[in-house]
């Protein structure tokens, strides 16, 4: 193994332990507070997880310096990294502005116009940098991105997603049809070539921490041998699969006119060997029995993006439905598309849009603990991750944010009364980048703020 240099000079091979209070989410329990613990890492993997009254005995055993050894304060705590199952970095332009407009409409005036600049390899750097750094810094350790259709541009993407530390699935986008002529792809053939060009790039960068994606559009930017060929190539080399599904009820009548003979959406990627235990659809906002039943039944994960959906109009998502019919949800912020590059801010709406379909049935709504699990051992599930990360369990990698809600120029408010718990909770709902001190992506500390 590298031994690779985090920010304050030593090693991720170096055994550390941070004492102090954790939190993550588990099968059983969607927020765990463990107070008094320490937990170990080494070779940036989760060695042990203990209470602080074992400490002096491992450290004997792991023959732990003192100086290895970091105290959290009463106003600090360890939590996952937090996963994004869904952003486009072209549009990170396009951050907050331009959101007048519904799905469709959005897409064909400005959506497609800005991605078509990414045919200018300094613009893409440019723009890149910018957004893997952003979104490093409001705690997403993980994240599945939407490129261009550019093929040296999202070769690019990949490039600095490796050089900032973030673990990430990458995608070069793959549309045809029903999209300005100065930006598609011209025949199926080469779609698919550089598409595999693009997955045979990403694996020669042998990093275990990003991974290449299959990524059709979304049905109507893509004929059915265009997805055909897409399922084909993704199961040739065990590629993850990303797209839309039922984001509209305008884009899902229009998928029943594009592709007519199939019962619905849902079957359009399923007969077409897109949706698979590693498949990320994003929105999911209007499937029907059939269609969850299908989604459940191949494997494929829900990228649940309330911000989006609200901000184009598209609906609201009932996510308590899809969780109890047993589907893998997880949280996305799909920027430009929802204005905001923050899980917490999706952690946060999705529990409002869940009380606010709640409010006019006898519906359960979201809790603000169901919510944390979504943004981190959800989205590791439906990346199909949640056997290396997610949360603090022994062995897996130490995706982790260092917390501090009295921070400076902190938006959380504290108070000598308030618990543990609460404090978490404020830090949920109010707190922001400026709450995440320091940020670890398989034990290396990628955002450090404390320097």
């Amino acid at each position: 193994m590298d031994r690779i240099m985090n920010g304050n000079g030593s090693t991720v091979d170096d055994m550390k332990v941070f004492t102090g209070t954790l939190v993550h989410a588990t099968k059983e329990n969607p927020m765990l507070i463990l107070e008094n613990r320490a937990i170990g890492v080494c070779g940036g993997k989760i060695e042990f997880v203990a209470t602080t009254s074992d400490l002096e005995t491992l450290k004997r055993k792991h023959n732990i310096s003192d100086d290895n050894v970091i105290v959290l304060s009463s106003s600090q705590f360890l939590m996952p990294g937090l996963v994004d199952t869904h952003l486009h970095a072209p549009q990170f332009p396009n951050n907050g502005i331009h959101l007048d407009l519904p799905l469709l409409e959005w897409l064909q005036n400005f959506t497609f116009p800005t991605e078509a600049k990414f045919s200018d390899e300094m613009f893409a750097r440019g723009v890149y940098a910018k957004a893997v750094d952003r979104v490093l810094r409001c705690g997403t350790t993980t994240a599945s991105y939407f490129g261009s259709k550019h093929l040296e541009a999202t070769k690019i993407l990949s490039d600095i997603v490796l050089e900032r530390g973030q673990r990430a699935l990458v995608g070069k986008v793959n549309m045809m049809v029903n999209c300005p002529d100065y930006y598609k792809e011209l025949s199926v053939e080469d779609s698919v070539k550089e598409t595999e060009e693009f997955i045979l790039y990403v694996r020669s960068l042998e990093s275990p921490l990003v991974q290449p994606i299959v990524t059709p559009r979304f049905a109507p930017t893509c004929p059915r041998e265009q997805l055909q060929s897409l399922g084909q190539l993704a199961a040739k080399h065990e590629c993850h699969i990303q797209s839309h599904l039922c984001e509209s009820q305008a884009e899902k009548a229009w998928v029943k006119e594009l592709f007519p003979g199939t019962r619905n959406y849902a079957e359009v990627y399923d007969c077409t060997r897109l949706l698979t235990e590693k498949t990320v659809m994003a929105h999911c906002v209007y499937l029907d029995d059939e269609e969850v039943a299908l989604v459940r039944r191949s494997g494929t994960g829900v990228a649940h993006c309330p911000n989006s959906n609200l901000s184009l109009r598209s609906g609201i998502c009932n996510v308590k439905r899809l969780l109890e019919e047993g589907l893998k949800v997880g949280l996305g912020t799909d920027c430009s598309g929802g204005f905001s590059a923050s899980i917490l801010d999706s952690l946060r709406l999705a529990v409002l849009v869940s009380k606010a379909l709640a409010s006019t049935s006898d519906s359960k709504h979201l809790t603000l603990e169901e919510s944390f699990r979504l943004a981190t051992l959800g989205g590791a599930e439906v990346l199909h991750m949640s056997d290396r990360i997610g949360n603090f369990e022994i062995q897996k990698e130490f995706d982790a944010l260092l917390i501090d809600v009295e921070a400076k120029g902190t938006p959380v408010d504290i108070f000598p009364e308030d618990t543990t718990e609460e404090k978490i909770q404020k830090f949920l709902y109010n707190g922001d980048d400026r709450n995440i001190l320091q940020v670890f992506v398989a034990g290396r500390k990628v955002v450090d703020k404390v320097q």
